[in-house]
């Protein structure tokens, strides 16, 4: 059988080819704030540990280079990723010092670009899969549990990024709260309003342009603009309105940053809403008033089950968007990851501020990837699949 080459595997192959032989694998520093110097695999690890690793790498490009059957692309995949996960942990133990408590090392362009390149090719297999949003969540799940076994089992307590955690771990899950709650707890009241409102502008559709539009010009403001803006109203209301500060109303801290991000939320809840219900197939209204059902009766029983999907795609939209914006938050005192990384980028500390920005990164693409799937588990079953 002649073997083709796969357009996307040429890409996976040269990325890894060069992040493995080419680029730093890992960087090591001699204390948390220098700059630090870069170190190949053969440096990075033992001689029996680089060779083993590199042997995976290679038999792993072989595959990918060629249109091979795609779950043995995904284990080629899952491989590497698993042995990247191994080779950094011990990279860390290998380079620092016996006794050394103040060297740090971290993972170098190598190491990021190598887990790009086999992520991507991990992706690519799922989503020709075609796996069912069940199968999706199945797929996540044992990622997360994974990492959560790494990180279990001490293998990257040598890691700057773990150093750097296990000062701050009361702080740090204190902070993942308050991340956690701005986002979840914006979204909630943005859907409480937005729904309502989406409901109204699609059938008061002289309505529907100054809602649509008000809210389109809030989603112009800057997000940094808009915290500043809420700072003096609120600290107004906190002063003068009897037991708003006791709620925690006041200028700066998690009260402009809610009602931030819940401004931001509630144009997609909107528009996807009113899309939603434009999408509703005429017959299916038609039918509805043919047996005597009320608009009430239309709009929970008919209308909203099949605008679920477009209004689910909009609340996905706001979650993600409110996981990344939620970081800002910081600025004004609000908490969350944001913490991490603006006193990383002020101690010139990296390694604190992938600390914040790596669950971030985490947190959106679990919420995206969960929400993907409740999508299309509500999408009409002749099209489920379709865009995954």
């Amino acid at each position: 059988m002649k073997l083709r080459l796969d357009k996307l595997g040429v890409v996976v192959a040269l990325l890894a080819v060069y992040a493995a032989f080419f680029a730093p694998l890992m960087i090591f520093r001699p204390n948390r704030i220098v700059p630090g110097q870069g170190k190949s695999l053969w440096e990075s690890l033992p001689p029996s540990t680089s060779i083993s690793f590199v042997v995976v790498i290679s038999v792993a490009i072989l595959i990918t280079l060629f249109k091979t059957p795609l779950y043995l692309r995904l284990s080629a995949a899952a491989a590497v990723l698993a042995g990247l996960a191994i080779s950094v942990g011990s990279a860390a133990s290998f380079l620092t010092p016996d006794g050394n408590t103040y060297a740090r090392v971290s993972p170098a362009s190598g190491a990021w670009l190598l887990m790009l390149a086999f992520a991507l090719l991990a992706a690519d297999a799922i989503a020709r899969l075609r796996p069912t949003p069940v199968v999706r969540i199945a797929f996540l799940a044992v990622s997360l549990a994974g990492i959560a076994l790494v990180l279990s089992s001490g293998l990257w307590d040598g890691l700057s990024i773990i150093r750097e955690y296990a000062g701050r771990a009361n702080v740090f899950w204190q902070e993942a709260g308050k991340h956690v709650t701005l986002a979840i707890g914006s979204l909630i009241a943005a859907v409480v309003v937005g729904l309502p409102l989406g409901v109204l502008a699609h059938r008061v559709t002289s309505l529907r342009s100054g809602i649509l539009n008000t809210l389109n010009f809030v989603q112009t403001i800057p997000s940094i603009a808009l915290f500043g803006i809420l700072i003096a109203p609120l600290g107004w209301i906190a002063i003068n309105v009897p037991g708003a500060a006791a709620i925690g109303i006041r200028g700066i801290g998690a009260a402009p940053a809610f009602v931030a991000l819940f401004l931001y939320s509630l144009l997609p809840v909107v528009a996807n809403t009113v899309v939603g219900l434009e999408g509703v197939p005429r017959e299916a209204n038609e039918a509805a008033r043919g047996v005597g059902m009320t608009g009430r009766q239309r709009l929970f029983g008919i209308e909203l089950p099949l605008a679920m999907p477009v209004i689910l795609t909009g609340i996905r939209i706001v979650l993600v968007q409110n996981i990344g914006l939620a970081t800002i938050a910081a600025l004004i005192g609000g908490g969350g990851f944001g913490v991490f990384v603006f006193q990383g980028v002020g101690q010139t500390a990296m390694d604190l501020v992938l600390l914040g920005a790596v669950p971030t990164v985490v947190l959106a693409f679990t919420a995206a990837t969960v929400l993907d799937a409740l999508v299309e588990l509500n999408a009409p079953v002749g099209t489920r699949g379709k865009a995954a």
